[in-house]
């Protein structure tokens, strides 16, 4: 039986970048407690293929770089499920280069996609919540790089860095009205993300991708890489009445990488 502060049946939740990967997982993991989920992603035909896999589940398109696009997002969301109560802004992106290599494109792209995107998702979803008197929760996904700066990903890092910054204090803005906004931060995650990483890291220091993977493993004392639900379990604590006293948090979940 389902202890009731993780009962989150009759919710109504809204995933970014929710067709693949840690955003996927975290669907799957709140529809299987019961909550009807909103698959949002700029790419919709992966996003209704995965919407298609879950009970309850819509699949909605979303630039989350566009104002227009993201404030139309949450307002579908709302009236497609009926109700919001949980918004996890997941959508992001990475490339890697050295820091004195960067380019504008580099810098603008990490940035746009990682922080202006919470930004606008938040805002949006804090606007939604008010507007229908519900004590709401967002959960941001962040990163191990939030927590401390990552070679060949400055950039990366510095958008993530933000991400926690903007976390605690819309938490500190929101709590009066009951909101609660926390960020998880995850580590070596096996997404195609990662595999796109560890071909890049590879090339840019002269080494095989398999040796990039074996350093990440090497560098996690739990003793292997991430998986997508290891941090979708972590959200639904979040989203859920056990986390009822948290916010403002930026939570790792990284198998011992980060430890403070």
């Amino acid at each position: 039986m389902t202890h009731p502060v993780f009962d989150l049946s009759g919710k109504a939740a809204l995933v970014t970048g929710a067709a693949s990967g840690i955003g996927a997982a975290i669907a799957s993991r709140l529809a299987a407690s019961g909550v009807a989920v909103a698959l949002a992603d700029i790419d919709l035909e992966r996003a209704r293929a995965a919407a298609e896999r879950l009970e309850r589940a819509v699949a909605l398109q979303v630039d989350v770089t566009s104002r227009p696009s993201v404030d139309a997002c949450v307002a579908t969301a709302e009236a497609a499920l009926g109700r919001l109560d949980i918004v996890c802004a997941n959508a992001g992106v990475s490339s890697m280069r050295p820091a004195l290599e960067l380019t504008d494109a580099d810098w603008d792209f990490n940035f746009d996609v990682n922080a202006r995107g919470v930004f606008l998702t938040n805002q949006a979803a804090c606007r939604a919540f008010l507007a229908s008197g519900r004590k709401g929760v967002i959960v941001n996904t962040a990163s191990l790089a939030s927590k401390v700066g990552a070679p060949l990903l400055a950039h990366y890092s510095a958008s993530k860095f933000a991400v926690l910054g903007w976390t605690q204090a819309l938490a500190k803005e929101m709590a009066p009205h009951g909101i609660r906004v926390n960020a998880v931060c995850p580590g070596f995650v096996k997404t195609s993300m990662q595999d796109r990483e560890i071909a890049w890291e590879g090339e840019l220091r002269g080494m095989t991708p398999e040796a990039v993977f074996a350093e990440y493993v090497s560098l996690t004392p739990l003793g292997r890489i991430e998986e997508p639900e290891d941090v979708a379990d972590v959200v639904l604590f979040l989203a859920s009445d056990a986390a009822r006293f948290m916010t403002g948090q930026g939570v790792n979940v990284t198998g011992g990488v980060r430890m403070d």
